[in-house]
């Protein structure tokens, strides 16, 4: 078993017997990202091929040194491209992460992307870390990739999708909601009435427990306030910030601190 498999094992496992597992997005090109998020206790890491400025071998080299850490890190897309999937689950990726998902179709070509004949079409190669380079036997890796197949987080981010939730989410692991973009969505950013905003995640969340799909969100920073106050009270499945928002905030936190400090004039009087 390779340690990309070993990773979704260990996922899948916590979300099926209903606990939370907790991770935060990577949006910074270096791999302490990684470390310090392994060494703080997150569960997981979501490199960001979406909303970050992350080039195509950094989000590689990102998934490769958490596979050989031992932390599961998954990859956001903002579509499905198979070719570049397929990089990414051979570099070691625990699972994908698709944003803006609205419809069946996209659903069935991402399950399509990551998964080999005959659930799927994914292209094989043992040429890669995944497969040991070459080591691993091709019918014991189709066996564990069979067996452990990629986790797949769907984003629902819309204030309708084009099928029906229960179509939309067969085949996901996780139902995400995608808060900030579903308020843009529903024309409510910023207002102070988010009425619409928690109808909705908690449609979302009822299609997914309906399904037996795990049901996840983001939130700024893991509290238990916060969490509830977003409907995520439920949510099994937990981004919580980014390395490169956890690192901001620490960072005005501290030179606030700095600047509310007594001056020199003050021990010197």
């Amino acid at each position: 078993m390779t340690s990309a498999t070993e990773a979704r094992r260990r996922l899948r496992a916590a979300l099926a017997a209903g606990r939370r597992v907790t991770g935060t997005f990577v949006k910074l090109p270096t791999v302490d990202s990684v470390d310090l998020a392994r060494q703080a206790g997150f569960d997981f890491v979501v490199v960001d091929g979406e909303h970050s400025a992350l080039p195509d071998e950094t989000v590689l080299a990102l998934v490769r040194h958490a596979a050989a850490t031992g932390l599961a890190a998954l990859v956001r897309v903002p579509a499905v491209n198979a070719a570049w999937i397929n990089r990414v689950l051979e570099s070691g990726a625990a699972g994908v992460q698709l944003s803006m998902l609205t419809g069946a179709a996209e659903t069935s070509a991402l399950v399509a992307a990551v998964r080999y004949s005959p659930h799927g079409e994914r292209s094989v190669s043992l040429a890669h870390p995944a497969a040991g380079f070459g080591a691993t036997d091709l019918a014991a890796y189709l066996a564990a990739e069979d067996h452990d197949p990629p986790l797949l987080v769907g984003q629902i981010e819309t204030a309708t999708t084009r099928d029906p939730l229960p179509a939309v989410l067969d085949g996901l692991d996780v139902a995400f909601v995608g808060t900030t973009d579903l308020a843009v969505s529903l024309g409510i950013a910023g207002a102070a009435d988010q009425s619409a905003l928690a109808a909705r995640v908690a449609e979302v969340a009822a299609a997914a427990h309906a399904a037996g799909t795990a049901f996840g969100g983001w939130v700024a920073r893991p509290d238990a306030g916060l969490i509830a106050a977003s409907g995520l009270g439920s949510a099994a499945f937990v981004i919580a910030g980014s390395d490169l928002q956890l690192l901001g905030s620490a960072l005005r936190e501290t030179a606030a601190g700095a600047r509310d400090l007594p001056g020199p004039e003050s021990a010197a009087s």
